[in-house]
């Protein structure tokens, strides 16, 4: 079983940053990826970004130049670094794991409770 923690969401203006964060504890050694979705009410939860267990990255379009993943696979923790956000950043951002890669579809992932991030336009 594996257990994600998030902690940095909140309230921002927009072009402001936040800095999201996620620790994993329990049977999380190996090739796990880790990464970071968002959801808005009423609609599904979308890759935001991604990060393989050999550093490799993925970002959604609509983050990439602004957000940037990080790892620390030794203390198997993943930071999500959000600059110069915008109002349709505004979500619940979610940690993930998985065995190998993230889906865009979220299938077979290990789920953080998730944190709001609000930017105010």
């Amino acid at each position: 079983q594996v257990h994600l923690l998030e902690s940095g969401g909140g309230l921002v203006e927009a072009g402001g940053s936040l800095r999201l964060s996620c620790a994993g504890t329990g049977e999380i050694s190996g090739p796990y990826a880790m990464g970071w979705y968002r959801q808005t009410p009423g609609k599904q939860r979308d890759l935001v970004a991604a990060i393989t267990s050999t550093d490799k990255t993925y970002y959604a379009d609509s983050v990439k130049g602004r957000f940037t993943i990080a790892r620390d696979s030794a203390k198997n923790t993943v930071s999500l670094q959000m600059n110069s956000l915008k109002p349709e950043d505004t979500a619940d951002y979610y940690c993930a794991a998985r065995w190998g890669i993230l889906l865009l579809s979220g299938q077979g992932n290990y789920w953080g409770q998730g944190t709001q991030v609000t930017v105010s336009s």
